[in-house]
């Protein structure tokens, strides 16, 4: 595995992140795992280790939100082809609110990719009111578009559902089951000589509120410990659908594991639904209830034809291939102390050598 690692220092050299752990498992068992770089670079350098924990971003989708949206409609709370408005008042007669709870979980439902919500709403009644004034961006079922505001609603619907915040569902129907102990959201304030830093306040999103001419308590520092998300931190209070989700390796691979079905966790007619091509027509690339299929042009497509995975802004990805039993966890902090080019064209070339080295 020595190609793996070097080339994973080769990453830290290159500035393309400031540290990163690798981890791969076939069938249950490690056959490579590597810490490269720095957790933290500013105010002081701090070391990647194995067991640091990072922001997952977007890895909270898949990781998070489907699982709990799949194990309540085993339990008959939710229902895949439901409507959004049915638990959402505030959009009940809004766009938004007739896309369903699949169309919206495979990026089908014509929501806006990404809106800086946090500008005028504070609360998840508020969230749900700003999205459901969005007008849709294309037809449900037209075509795949990756929406966070979308899984933002999801969210909602499952608090509306069942009475209970998403980070007390995750306990449940996530942590506690698949034995999690360092994966949760909010992480306490003596996490944070564990966690991975991330930006250096927030730029991309200070300079929308500037220009929009908001004024808020911008985070300054380093952001450890904190999600990184806009959305997520100001509006939601650290808990969302679409992120906010922090973990380890170790921890991102024992939910990976799951998928596969090496747990008795979410029922398997509904692990097989999530894994198969939920687009329906629609144009765009190959999609599950959240995960990326198996497409050429996937970042994962040397693993097999029957891969899947997720990526996350702060430079986080997973992917699987079940014909292997194979787990592959790349977790960096590619937008540390600033966001960094390059991730997209690194996580290629990393999986790619994947299969060469355990063979």
């Amino acid at each position: 595995m020595k190609s793996l690692r070097r080339l994973l220092e080769r990453g830290a050299e290159a500035g393309v992140f400031a540290g990163a752990v690798g981890l791969v498992r076939v069938r249950g068992r490690t056959v490579f795992r590597a810490a490269v770089g720095w957790a933290e670079t500013e105010p002081g350098r701090r070391s990647m280790s194995l067991d640091t924990v990072f922001d997952l971003a977007s890895l909270t989708k898949v990781l998070c939100t489907v699982p709990v949206v799949l194990r309540l409609c085993a339990q008959g709370v939710m229902e895949l082809e439901a409507p959004l408005g049915r638990w959402l008042p505030a959009a009940t007669h809004a766009p938004c609110g007739r896309v369903t709870v699949r169309e919206t979980l495979a990026h089908t439902g014509g929501l806006a990719a990404w809106k800086a919500l946090y500008l005028g709403a504070r609360g998840r009644e508020a969230v749900v009111e700003a999205v459901a004034r969005l007008p849709l961006e294309g037809r449900p079922g037209e075509r795949v578009g990756y929406s966070d505001p979308g899984v933002m609603l999801v969210g909602a619907a499952v608090e509306g559902a069942t009475g209970k915040r998403l980070d007390v569902l995750f306990e449940e129907h996530v942590a506690r089951p698949l034995r999690l102990q360092r994966t949760r959201f909010c992480p306490p304030a003596h996490w944070r000589k564990r966690c991975a830093a991330t930006e250096r306040g927030n730029g991309y999103e200070r300079d929308l509120a500037g220009r929009a001419g908001a004024d808020f308590p911008w985070r300054e520092g380093g952001i450890v410990g904190e999600v990184h998300d806009g959305n997520a931190h100001y509006a939601l209070e650290g808990v969302a659908a679409h992120a906010g989700l922090f973990s380890s390796a170790e921890e991102v691979a024992r939910g990976m594991e799951a998928w596969l079905g090496y747990r008795r966790w979410i029922p398997e007619a509904y692990r097989t639904e999530a894994l198969s091509d939920q687009r329906g027509g629609a144009e765009g690339a190959p999609r599950g209830l959240g995960w990326m299929l198996y497409h050429p042009a996937a970042f994962f497509a040397f693993l097999g034809p029957r891969s899947f995975g997720h990526t996350g802004f702060t430079g986080t990805s997973v992917a699987a291939d079940p014909d292997r039993g194979l787990v592959v966890v790349l977790l960096t902090n590619r937008v540390h102390p600033q966001v960094r080019e390059g991730i997209v064209e690194f996580r290629k070339a990393f999986h790619e050598m994947v299969l060469p080295s355990i063979e």
